[in-house]
């Protein structure tokens, strides 16, 4: 896959992606990751990248014209083409008016071979770029953060992680925090003592030693019996969903096993 990121401050990326799986996909020729300099794109000699707004308003906005060039040296398909799926690229707008990032969409995007990042900055970006130029408008989270930089370097990761043979174990990804199933469940994995997520958070994790400042490992995770620790996990993923994010039982498909675990959860907090 080869991502591009459109950004004013191109010196920023110089650390997130230079570290742990990214840094890997990359050497790996899984990933390529261009980082282009907005300014380079500009035609005035201050190489100006922002205006004020028609009408007035606070603070300055990222002009089109030199992300227009930018994208059109990048020689990406028609806008169309890649709306309708015809061209796998995508060209995203990070931006806090944008639709929330989150693993089903880092799921599509993992899908095709060409992405571009723009960073907004500022007070935003002129109107022209989302509605003539990006394909959509993207936000990681309901705040503002001073630049698109940051969210450009997230959804990078997000989406390097689940392409093939990034991720040292390809069956990690499936038992992360807010994953899908592929399907909807029927019957949850047994033998290998894990479950899918499902969408629900992680269940917890404990390794050596087995008891640390007073605190002991579960003994169930110490029993061997890989039925029963199944179970825990799975009890331990629907506890700690409906403590930290219940809105996410809202999306997922629960077995008739989820359900009555569920249940007994609830009925012991009441």
């Amino acid at each position: 896959m080869k991502f591009h990121i459109v950004t004013i401050f191109p010196d920023f990326f110089h650390g997130p992606l230079d570290y742990g799986i990214v840094r890997r996909a990359r050497e790996a020729s899984l990933v390529e990751i261009g980082i282009h300099d907005l300014r380079a794109f500009t035609t005035d000699k201050h190489q100006t990248v922002d205006d004020r707004p028609f009408g007035g308003g606070e603070g300055m906005v990222l002009k089109p014209e030199p992300i227009f060039a930018c994208l059109d040296r990048l020689n990406f398909a028609p806008r169309t083409e890649r709306l309708t799926g015809t061209a796998k690229q995508s060209i995203i707008l990070l931006s806090a008016q944008g639709e929330r990032f989150d693993q089903k969409l880092a799921a599509e995007l993992a899908t095709l071979d060409e992405i571009a990042l723009i960073c907004g900055r500022y007070e935003g970006v002129d109107e022209r770029v989302n509605t003539a130029l990006a394909d959509r408008e993207v936000s990681i989270g309901d705040y503002v953060l001073s630049g698109g930089e940051l969210g450009a370097a997230a959804i990078l990761d997000t989406v390097t992680r689940l392409l093939p043979g990034a991720l040292g174990n390809a069956a990690s990804a499936r038992q992360e925090s807010f994953t899908a199933s592929p399907e909807p469940q029927t019957a949850l994995p047994g033998p290998d003592s894990t479950c899918a997520s499902g969408g629900l958070l992680d269940y917890p994790h404990f390794t050596r030693p087995a008891e640390f400042r007073g605190i002991s490992v579960p003994e169930i995770l110490l029993s061997g019996d890989h039925e029963k620790i199944r179970l825990w996990r799975r009890r331990s993923a629907l506890e700690k969903t409906l403590r930290n994010r219940p809105d996410l039982l809202e999306g997922v498909d629960l077995t008739d096993e989820d359900r009555k675990i569920r249940d007994h959860i609830l009925m012991q907090e009441s």
